[in-house]
This record gives structure tokens, C-alpha cells and sequence, in this order.
């Protein structure tokens, strides 16, 4: 499965997300879900699917789908 298609799924579950959602332009605090708790819950399961730790920086910056990716995708190649 593709980073992006697999974050997706991440971010579908762990902010318990609707078919109606458009993830991939999903902003912070454009929904109700992701909020402050949401975010953290959501930073929990990155970690988690990806076996990747961000820094106090990267969680606070996560401001986006598209940021998710570059940072999951950065701290993957960092990592390899």
C-alpha cells in the first residue's frame, strides 16, 4: 500500500472519519474531530502505523493531511 493510501486509513480511523470527508485537503480544526485531543490521538497513531517518533516541533506543525505526509515521509527515508 502507498504512504498516502495507508496514512489516509490513519487518519479515517484514528479521527473516526466519514466516506464524505476529502482527507488528502484536510486541514487542522477544519472539523470538529481534530481538535486538540483528535490531534494527539491521530500523532498516537501515526507513530504507531508507521513505527516513526516525531519531535515536539513536528507535532505542533502537523497542520495539515499534505504536512503529514512530508513529515511521515521524511522521518521514513530518515530512518531506512
Amino acid at each position: 500500500m502507498a504512504l498516502n493510501d495507508q496514512l489516509r486509513d490513519v487518519f479515517v480511523q484514528a479521527l473516526d472519519l466519514g466516506d464524505d470527508v476529502d482527507v488528502v485537503n484536510l486541514k487542522y480544526r477544519d472539523i470538529e474531530a481534530w481538535d486538540s485531543v483528535g490531534h494527539m490521538a491521530l500523532v498516537a497513531a501515526i507513530e504507531d502505523e508507521f513505527d516513526v517518533e516525531f519531535d515536539t516541533d513536528q507535532v505542533i506543525d502537523m497542520s495539515s493531511f499534505k504536512v503529514a505526509v512530508d513529515m511521515v515521509t521524511e522521518l521514513k527515508n530518515k530512518n531506512d
